[in-house]
């Protein structure tokens, strides 16, 4: 469920994005390009969910 999830937020974002983005630069809106963008940031987020360590570090360090 999270990987679909992920992938409609990351959907929206996406497609937001390349509205305001092809708007600014008076081109045409392309729902393809939004649709690239999302599956990008979608395996950017499970990859960087993998990279990250879950339990938090319990070295002691100076503050």
């Amino acid at each position: 469920m999270r990987y679909l999830f992920t992938f409609i937020w990351s959907f929206l974002l996406a497609q937001m994005l390349t509205y305001v983005v092809s708007s600014m630069n008076g081109n045409s809106f392309s729902l393809g390009t939004g649709f690239i963008l999302s599956i990008i940031f979608t395996v950017l987020v499970f990859v960087l969910g993998a990279i990250i360590p879950n339990e938090p570090n319990h070295k002691e360090s100076a503050h």
